[in-house]
């Protein structure tokens, strides 16, 4: 399967998708943290990709999603962006209010 193909059935098969440096338990950077603690706090089930295990995906998702840093989260197949968006979502409350929907609660 070409790499293109696997990120967006992971992206539009997948509620809420999180590209992250290392893993939600160990996350690898300081805006990965940040994002997993964002989603956490909204009791989001969500999957993640370590795209320092995946070079393939860390060199074609910034051109799939026209985004061009880490992490990338993506919410109902579509860019929600990295983490100042989804830390300014989360303060604001809208972040829980678009998972909620995405996950049909």
């Amino acid at each position: 399967m070409d790499v293109m193909e696997k990120i967006k059935e992971q992206v539009e098969g997948t509620p809420v998708m999180l590209y992250m440096k290392g893993t939600p338990d160990f996350p690898q950077c300081g805006f990965s943290s940040r994002v997993v603690q964002a989603l956490k706090a909204v009791d989001a089930e969500f999957e993640s990709v370590n795209v320092l295990e995946e070079p393939e995906v860390r060199t074609n998702l910034p051109r799939y999603a026209n985004w061009p840093t880490f992490p990338q989260l993506f919410v109902g197949g579509e860019l929600i962006g990295g983490c100042d968006i989804t830390v300014d979502m989360y303060n604001s409350g809208e972040l829980k209010q678009v998972i909620d929907q995405a996950l049909g609660r």
